[in-house]
């Protein structure tokens, strides 16, 4: 397996959680090509952290982003990962944006490169969230079992391409699959990937974002079939979690 991986990971006082997901990502069967990661205005030891581990692993290296300190749905995040993006040269065959607060487990980036691998048309890979509930890892139903998490998001390097990248805006993790299907490509997830959270995300949002992702697809001019059928997407989303 010789698929080239580089990971963005943003990264916003997280001194709590990185540590973890760091360890978990220097451990894996497949080992990344480059894991950046994005110290986002960050006002604990989030950046000691980071520094702490680029010098045992020179794979990793770190970019400072002075973003707003309020949380902006889907822009500021975002925002952060172009920051990191635009730090890696384009020699890649997946590229990756994961979150700080998660364990993944030591065979996950070779299974998603098996996916890549093995089938031509897939755009973008995944596994699922977990959280503890009473001492044990449960799946996080957020969404429907179709879509991958905007946490931990891999994609072929033409798929994201053929997308533009990620757009900055709320409901980017949903845009970009419809895009990728527009585009002739696959979204496959793996149900046998277990991802441990350790922020559930529940927490973050406030209750009126759901509301506003029809005025991001609007504003990010999608077309009228594209806004439509994400809205249909995106209304049966609503139906099975609240923010």
């Amino acid at each position: 397996m010789n698929k080239k991986i580089y990971i963005v990971i943003t990264a916003h006082n997280e001194e709590r959680y990185l540590s973890n997901t760091l360890k978990s990502l220097v451990s894996q069967t497949l080992l990344p090509k480059k894991i950046v990661v994005v110290n986002d205005n960050s006002t604990d030891n989030t950046q000691q952290i980071i520094i702490d581990f680029l010098e045992r692993h020179p794979l990793i290296s770190f970019v400072n982003n002075n973003s707003k300190s309020k949380h902006e749905p889907g822009s500021k995040v975002i925002q952060a990962f172009q920051k990191g993006f635009e730090t890696l040269d384009g020699d890649f065959d997946i590229i990756c944006k994961f979150d700080a607060d998660l364990i993944f487990p030591n065979n996950y980036l070779q299974k998603i490169a098996e996916h890549f691998q093995h089938e031509s048309s897939n755009g973008i890979v995944g596994g699922f969230c977990t959280i503890e509930k009473n001492g044990k890892w449960v799946v996080e139903n957020l969404t429907n079992k179709d879509h991958i998490r905007g946490a931990l998001k891999a994609y072929r390097k033409k798929c994201f391409e053929d997308i533009g990248g990620l757009k900055k805006s709320i409901g980017w993790d949903t845009v970009d699959e419809l895009l990728a299907q527009y585009h002739g490509w696959k979204v496959k997830t793996d149900t046998s990937l277990h991802v441990k959270h350790l922020k559930p995300t529940g927490k973050v949002y406030s209750k009126s974002s759901k509301y506003k992702q029809g005025e991001a697809f609007y504003k990010m001019r999608y077309g009228f079939w594209l806004t439509l059928i994400a809205s249909a997407k995106l209304a049966f989303k609503k139906k099975s979690f609240s923010f």
